[in-house]
């Protein structure tokens, strides 16, 4: 299963899709935070808990279609979650008295077409990601950066794929490990700095921040290459030492500058920034 955060309007919907059924998965409460118009994930996930128990005990088969699957939370850790198909949330919709319903009822039969085009043309994903970065007021020269930047991630965890480092927990360590070493600071903090909560922190990073990811993650591969390093304790090794790496080019660049890379900076609407820096 693959791991892919789609955007309905500012908000991030976390899914993952099965491969092997071709089908999206969507986390619940990413849905319901959205008809709910909560700003705080804890409160749209006791709303849901409420929601659920209430649909349960009415027999309701939208609950029991829903299944738990790991997805990354807002710390950088992959949680069992709610997740439920297009079909099933578009009954869970019907619920939840929102003036959001039919726009997101909308979304998700988009979405579910986008990945039948994308299915076909593997281009169009990239293309769509474009577009979506463009419609959010991106350079072109910030999403050629996060494109590049994708690819060399891509290609780190290709390389862990094929060496004992299992998807999802142990990613997330050594992709910790990686950040921590550039940034002096780990991924949880780096989020919490810019006010985000389930948002990518990678689209949310300066020009500058992604560069400096870029390297501490193609020196992380490119040493884990050349030591032919397998399991988690060489990749950690791997990973320490090509963080470091971007390490020290940031340092000497902040010296050179007097301008510190990592920033508060980010890319959220208006009102979610006072929400995210109060």
């Amino acid at each position: 299963m693959k791991s892919q955060p789609a955007l309905f309007e500012a908000h991030e919907i976390r899914r993952v899709y099965d491969e092997a059924t071709e089908i999206w998965w969507f986390s619940v409460v990413d849905i319901v935070q959205v008809l709910t118009q909560q700003p705080d994930y804890q409160t749209a996930r006791k709303y849901w808990n409420k929601l659920k128990e209430r649909l349960g005990k009415e027999g309701s088969e939208s609950v029991t279609n829903c299944h738990r699957l790991k997805l990354p939370a807002a710390d950088g850790k992959n949680y069992l979650t709610d997740v439920a198909t297009a079909e099933t949330l578009l009954r869970l919709v019907q619920s939840v008295p929102s003036p959001k319903a039919e726009p997101i009822k909308l979304w998700l039969a988009k979405v579910g077409y986008e990945r039948m085009q994308e299915m076909a043309d593997p281009a169009r994903s990239l293309d769509r990601a474009r577009e979506t970065w463009q419609k959010h007021g991106r350079s072109e020269k910030w999403i050629q950066q996060r494109m590049t930047g994708q690819e060399t991630r891509n290609k780190l965890t290709d390389y862990w794929a094929n060496h004992d480092i299992k998807e999802g927990e142990e990613y997330a360590i050594l992709t910790n490990i990686i950040h921590q070493e550039w940034a002096e600071v780990d991924v949880k903090a780096h989020k919490a700095m810019k006010g985000l909560q389930t948002q990518n922190l990678r689209d949310h990073m300066s020009e500058a921040e992604l560069i400096f990811t870029a390297l501490a993650e193609l020196s992380t591969r490119q040493i884990a290459e050349s030591m032919e390093a397998t399991g988690m304790n060489e990749n950690e090794s791997a990973a320490k030492t090509g963080g470091g790496i971007a390490r020290k080019a940031r340092l000497e660049l902040e010296g050179k500058t007097g301008k510190r890379v990592v920033s508060a900076e980010n890319y959220l609407p208006p009102a979610r920034k006072k929400l995210g820096q109060k």
